[in-house]
C-alpha cells in the first residue's frame, strides 16, 4: 500500500505542531519548513481541524497547535480517516471486473494484509512519532531555545 501525498501531508502537519506544543504554527510556516505547497497544506490543515485533530486560533496573531494530546492520536485511526482508497487491487473496488474475481482468492489474502498493516500502524500515536524531539526540531529548523520558550509560556498566560 502506498499513503497518498493528502495522508504525508497530514502526518508532517502533526509532528510539526506537535513539536512545536502550544506555540501556534502556520501554514505558510509548515510549508516553508516542508518545501511543500501551501495551497495543499490549507485543504489538509482544514480537514484536520473538522476531524478534531487540529485547534485553529483565528486574528492577527493565530495559527494552528493539535487539537489533542499527541498520545491519543493513533496513527492506524487517522489513516483510515485520510486514504479514502483502501484498495491494493482491482478485485477490491466496487466496479471489480477481473474475470477471475470469483474463485480467486487474492481478494482475502490482500484485505488480510492490509489489516495487519493497519494493526501495527494501530500500535502507535502521533507522540512515538515525536521522538527524539530535539532532533526533529532542529532537522525542521525549530526554534526551542530558553528566550523562545518564554515566549512560549507568556503567550500561555495572556490567552488565558
Amino acid at each position: 500500500m502506498r499513503l497518498t501525498r493528502y495522508t504525508d501531508f497530514c502526518f508532517r502537519v502533526l509532528i510539526h505542531v506537535g513539536l512545536k506544543g502550544e506555540a501556534l504554527s502556520t501554514t505558510r510556516e509548515i510549508s516553508d519548513r516542508y518545501q511543500i505547497s501551501n495551497n495543499h497544506l490549507m485543504k489538509v490543515v482544514y480537514d484536520l481541524n473538522v476531524l478534531g485533530y487540529l485547534e485553529t486560533v483565528r486574528g492577527k496573531n493565530g495559527g494552528i497547535r493539535l487539537g489533542r494530546a499527541p498520545d491519543s492520536i493513533n496513527l492506524g485511526t487517522l489513516i483510515r480517516e485520510t486514504e479514502t482508497d483502501s484498495a491494493l487491487a482491482e478485485c477490491q473496488t466496487a466496479d471489480n471486473r477481473c474475470r477471475i474475481a470469483p474463485g480467486c482468492r487474492l481478494r482475502e489474502v490482500l484485505s488480510e494484509a492490509l489489516g495487519a498493516f493497519l494493526t501495527v500502524l494501530d500500535r502507535y500515536t502521533l507522540a512515538d512519532l515525536l521522538e527524539p524531539k530535539e532532533e526533529l526540531s532542529r532537522l525542521l529548523g525549530l526554534d526551542f531555545s530558553q528566550s523562545a520558550l518564554a515566549r512560549n509560556r507568556a503567550f500561555k498566560r495572556a490567552v488565558r
